[in-house]
């Protein structure tokens, strides 16, 4: 028993050092995956209008690059780009006569994040920035068929919190609300991130 609880004091000594002995400065690389839930209503496509009104969930993954800067004690300031594909996140409208499609095919997000240490190792941080979503718009309307590809350009914002879990190894848990509308019409997105970072 007492060595059990030798143990477990020696893995906690362990942890607290391993979590203290890197900070939130310095490049970083990472993977995630998320949660994510589009909204479309009418939006305005290169195909004109698309006559839709539909919500879609889907599962995103991908990876981001990032560099954070620890510019006061308990305040870090960082950039970050994003690379990341869904998966089943077609956004369909069909009928006998017609059918509307929208495939998102890839999402690039370019962002700058500002956040409080509210120990040594744990982040909270707010997001903000430029989205960038490529879209495929089918029409069909009867026997016609038009395609078309797009990039649609918006903004973010969102908040999360990242803890250092290790020498190096650092997890976030964020939300996202990004804006890519044109026009007259709705196109927004809700995402649930859980990444993990190798930070040099």
């Amino acid at each position: 028993m007492k060595m059990m609880f030798r143990s477990i004091a020696l893995l906690a000594a362990l942890w607290t050092t391993a979590a203290s002995a890197q900070d939130f400065t310095g490049p970083s690389i990472g993977v995630q995956a998320a949660w994510s839930s589009a909204s479309v209503r009418n939006p305005t496509t290169d195909l004109g209008t698309a006559t839709i009104d539909e919500s879609k969930d889907a599962f995103v993954g991908g990876v981001f690059v990032g560099y954070d800067q620890q510019v006061l004690p308990s305040v870090v300031i960082g950039v970050q780009a994003d690379l990341n594909f869904g998966a089943s996140d077609k956004i369909v409208r069909s009928s006998a006569a017609s059918a509307v499609t929208l495939d998102p095919k890839r999402d690039i997000d370019l962002t700058a994040r500002a956040g409080y240490l509210v120990t040594p190792d744990t982040l909270l941080y707010v997001r903000g920035g430029y989205t960038n979503t490529r879209v495929e718009t089918t029409l069909r309307s009867g026997s016609a068929i038009r395609t078309s590809s797009e990039d649609r350009d918006g903004w973010l914002v969102g908040g999360g919190v990242e803890r250092i879990l290790w020498d190096r190894v650092s997890a976030r848990l964020e939300y996202r609300y990004s804006d890519l509308s044109d026009g007259d019409g709705k196109f927004d997105r809700h995402q649930v991130l859980f990444g993990v970072a190798y930070r040099f």
